[in-house]
């Protein structure tokens, strides 16, 4: 793969950056494939492949709303969108047997975000809220939901979620994950509020939309919070905390194992806030030790999956650009 431009990047020493794929049309989400292929969805509404020999992509499905989640459970593969969760069966190279798993769900201001494979072998979807800041009519919005793998047993997990848009598990623990864009409506220019978020997901737990916001400057979380469980991490303000991934890699330096990077989309009409990969440093019970700048010099990094090699792959949505992130002397 060609070389990324040095100068454009900011990265910890000893890592280099290269352009994996392109010419994808703003890439959402990535998921490896039973068949060792890079899968991946486009806002355009498509799913693509992008063969590791040639690594240009190739569409294998379209007519999706906006695509944000994609996950494999066997040969089956899971898309969620717009008001939407739908399946495939991957067969001779392609997608068959499309079906509807669910149909109606809540969407306005946000939508469906990740799905995710449990450790209990669900599936796990976000489900984004209508508003910046309302009462939900529709006990599915905000939340994180559970559901079988043929689509029955549908049920809320976890709510008082503005917007659960990126899912994970931890490797050893099992624990769920998840991203949280928080409220955009809150603090000043200069002292903007509230902190996005990522939480372990707890059954039950209700982590405070719309009465209680996490404070970036206070750390902690502000309003009518009585009884609501708080964040693992308090991320920068206004930056669009979306993808994330456990690193899981060998490749990668030992302080790495187990890190969860984030990765901040930013802002359409700012380039003050996110545009960049972060990582946190977990403790055992879950919760961040530290949050540490990764790497910048994206324009708006959306998806993150650690790759065979022990890379991290990066879908920058903005530049419609697969990066791969490894360190240096790896192949």
């Amino acid at each position: 793969p060609a070389a990324a431009p040095p100068t454009r990047w900011n990265l910890p020493p000893g890592f280099r950056i290269e352009t994996y794929a392109s010419g994808l049309e703003s890439p959402t989400a990535l998921a490896w494939g039973p068949d060792g292929q890079l899968y991946a969805t486009q806002e355009s509404g498509s799913i693509i492949v992008v063969p590791r020999s040639s690594r240009r992509p190739r569409v294998l499905a379209r007519g999706l709303r906006t695509p944000l989640g994609l996950t494999w459970k066997g040969q089956l593969l899971f898309v969620s969108h717009q008001g939407r969760l739908e399946r495939f069966a991957l067969r001779g190279g392609r997608l068959r047997s499309r079906r509807v798993l669910l149909r109606g769900l809540p969407f306005g201001r946000h939508q469906q975000d990740n799905v995710v494979v449990g450790r209990d072998g669900l599936l796990y979807l976000g489900s984004g809220s209508t508003c910046d800041a309302c009462r939900e009519r529709d006990p599915r919005s905000a939340t994180i939901l559970s559901l079988r793998p043929d689509g029955t047993d549908l049920r809320v997990v976890a709510r008082g979620l503005r917007n659960p848009f990126g899912l994970a598990v931890h490797p050893r623990s099992g624990r769920l994950y998840a991203s949280v864009n928080e409220q955009d409506e809150l603090g000043t220019a200069t002292r903007p509020e509230p902190a996005e978020t990522v939480v372990v997901v707890r059954r039950g737990a209700f982590y405070g939309w719309p009465r209680c916001w996490p404070s970036y400057r206070r750390q902690h979380m502000v309003g009518r919070c009585r009884g609501v469980t708080p964040p693992a991490a308090y991320l920068e303000p206004h930056s669009s905390a979306d993808g994330i991934a456990f690193y899981t890699g060998g490749s990668f330096p030992t302080k790495y194992r187990r890190d969860l990077f984030v990765a901040l989309w930013g802002q359409y009409n700012s380039e003050r806030h996110g545009r960049r990969i972060v990582r946190i440093d977990l403790r055992p019970d879950g919760r961040a030790r530290r949050v540490i700048e990764f790497a910048d010099g994206f324009d708006h990094p959306l998806a993150l999956l650690v790759d065979r090699e022990g890379g991290l792959l990066v879908a920058d949505w903005g530049r419609g650009v697969i990066y791969r992130i490894q360190a240096r002397g790896k192949p």
